[in-house]
């Protein structure tokens, strides 16, 4: 429904290859139901419409830059463990080619650690980087010593990983310091406007006062953070090896997330229009396949295979929708949230609604389940009950 089709049209029981009687009774009362539906709306007849969520949200704990994090002595810690010679290499943030922007750090020796920054700049998600690093595809007997200096919400994505085995425990140190808040860069430089060059970046405890071509820009975390910021109960990694400092209370529950609760409020059609306008927009560039770090089959990626050949390279609505269908399905219950795929999007298309749809739905059928939340949990997709407590797939 979260793209605008009928889940009417839609049929999910299961059938025993000897029951020839039950298989024709699904099919009939199947068939009966679409022809009273009638046909199905059409992708290309859809009229386009675009519509931006309100990112106008009140955080579950106080939003700021970050500025007294107990960096300094993450970066000891950080150095200690290369003078004792037990991790070859530690990611990080470091500041890109201005003070505005980070970059991933790759730490190889104590003098990279002095160039880790700290703060609301630090928007990627270097979770990504740790199965080119140790996944399951590497050398298994030259794998390498990492350490991954995490947020929060970063930390949910090594956490899975670690679940499905496509990482190993011993062979990563997961770091923490309390995170609080980062900013939607999209929505900073709708702020800062067109500018040739950041001359200087200051923080206090609530924004960042940004100089771009001389001109001042005071920029608060609480106005211009990313979206799933607002919503965020964990900022700081509960399963990190070493943490530095203590996590803010958080007040209140997570509310639905602002692109779900628009798509929420649309009818079918108005859905089926609006993915209509977004996928128009997609340029196919597969940012946000690239960003995330769950998406760990890139060389086997269904967008490039030619053996089977299942989807083309057509520019068409239709193709690049059932890319972000099969992308999405490929996510359910292993989707950590972290919004990467969305923030790396170069056209701004609200990808991650579609991934937090499934992740609702996971949660309703598998009694509230997260993915990458605890690393002993067995990922409710990875596992099989003859008879599943909340799926009544033998009900017609």
């Amino acid at each position: 429904p979260v793209l605008g089709i009928d889940d009417r049209r839609f049929e999910y029981t299961w059938v025993s290859a000897s029951e020839g009687a039950r298989w024709q009774q699904v099919v009939t009362n199947f068939t009966d139901r679409i022809h009273k539906l009638g046909p199905a709306p059409r992708l290309e007849n859809a009229e386009p419409l675009l519509q931006v969520a309100d990112m106008a949200l009140q955080p579950l704990r106080p939003l700021g830059t970050g500025q007294n994090a107990k960096l300094d002595e993450l970066k000891a810690a950080i150095k200690k463990h290369f003078q004792d010679k037990d991790l070859d290499v530690v990611i990080g943030w470091q500041q890109a080619d201005d003070a505005a922007h980070t970059v991933p750090l790759f730490m190889r020796s104590e003098e990279d650690v002095d160039k880790l920054v700290w703060g609301p700049f630090n928007v990627n998600n270097p979770a990504t980087y740790l199965n080119q690093l140790i996944g399951r595809d590497q050398p298994q007997d030259k794998l390498k010593k990492v350490g991954i200096v995490c947020k929060g919400c970063d930390s949910r994505s090594v956490v899975e990983l670690l679940q499905e085995n496509l990482i190993p425990r011993e062979n990563v140190v997961i770091f923490a310091l309390p995170c609080e808040g980062t900013f939607d860069m999209a929505r900073v430089n709708q702020e800062l406007g067109r500018y040739g060059k950041i001359d200087s970046v200051s923080f206090d405890g609530q924004a960042a006062t940004i100089v771009a071509d001389g001109k001042e820009h005071r920029i608060a975390i609480a106005d211009c953070a990313q979206g799933k910021c607002y919503n965020c109960a964990m900022p700081l990694a509960q399963h990190a090896d070493e943490a530095f400092g203590e996590a803010p209370a958080i007040a209140g529950s997570p509310v639905t997330p602002p692109e779900l609760a628009m798509l929420d409020k649309m009818s079918l059609e108005q859905r089926f229009s609006f993915w209509k306008g977004q996928m128009d927009r997609c340029i196919r560039c597969y940012a946000c396949r690239n960003a995330c770090p769950m998406c760990v089959c890139k060389d086997y990626c269904i967008a490039e295979t030619r053996d089977p050949h299942f989807i083309t390279q057509e520019g068409t609505v239709r193709e690049k929708l059932y890319f972000q269908c099969i992308h999405a399905m490929h996510l359910a219950g292993r989707c950590t949230g972290c919004g990467e795929c969305q923030r790396a999007c170069p056209v701004g298309i609200p990808i991650l609604a579609l991934r937090q749809q499934i992740a609702r739905a996971v949660a309703e059928l598998f009694d509230g389940y997260q993915s990458g939340m605890d690393p002993e949990a067995n990922p409710p997709l990875l596992g099989y009950e003859v008879e599943e407590k909340n799926i009544k797939q033998r009900e017609l």
